[in-house]
């Protein structure tokens, strides 16, 4: 399999699945599939600056990019919330496993293939990629709370919904109305 396949295939594949995601989640998740992929670009651009790693290989459009931070990264994202959010431990153990075989699978086979490639190859290198994805997927759930409490119109107040102008108030029963005569 060449790897412009594999590249093509992690960012077309994910979005295929949403056509088994009910309309209403995917509008509801979609804020945290842009937030990902903004801050994913954002940490990939400073790792190429600062030579912390380098893509070799990628597809049109995408220089510096790999496909997954446009594919299967977002998606993911989209589905793990959908069936973990709410339940804050949940969601922090599915990332965990999944940020694991991402770092333990999926980025020894993206270097075998010489589509991404680490640069620094301490034993720290692994350790901070660690953490640096466990902090970004819990900012991931913080900005999804945000955006739930963003969404949510307060309650009105019952006394202001009853406040109008005098002309458009009814006159009591035992009042006529004098303007008529």
């Amino acid at each position: 399999m060449s790897n412009q396949v594999i590249l093509w295939s992690m960012l077309v594949l994910p979005w295929s699945t949403l056509f088994f995601m009910p309309k209403k989640d995917i509008k509801r998740w979609m804020p945290a599939a842009l937030f990902i992929m903004v801050t994913t670009t954002i940490i990939v651009d400073v790792g190429v600056r600062w030579k912390v790693w380098e893509t070799y290989e990628n597809i049109y459009p995408l220089s510096e990019m790999i496909s997954f931070t446009y594919g299967a990264l977002p998606i993911g994202a989209m589905w793990i919330l959908k069936f973990t959010y709410g339940r804050f431990w949940l969601y922090a153990s599915v990332q965990v496993v999944f940020s694991l075989v991402f770092i333990l699978f999926v980025l020894p086979f993206l270097h075998r293939r010489g589509i991404f490639v680490w640069l620094d190859t301490n034993a720290l290198g692994g350790i901070g990629v660690f953490t640096t994805t466990v902090g970004h997927f819990i900012s991931l759930y913080l900005y999804q709370l945000w955006q739930d409490e963003a969404l949510v119109l307060p309650e009105r107040n019952s006394v202001s919904a009853n406040l109008q102008p005098a002309a458009a108030k009814p006159l009591p029963k035992d009042q006529e109305d004098k303007t008529d005569k």
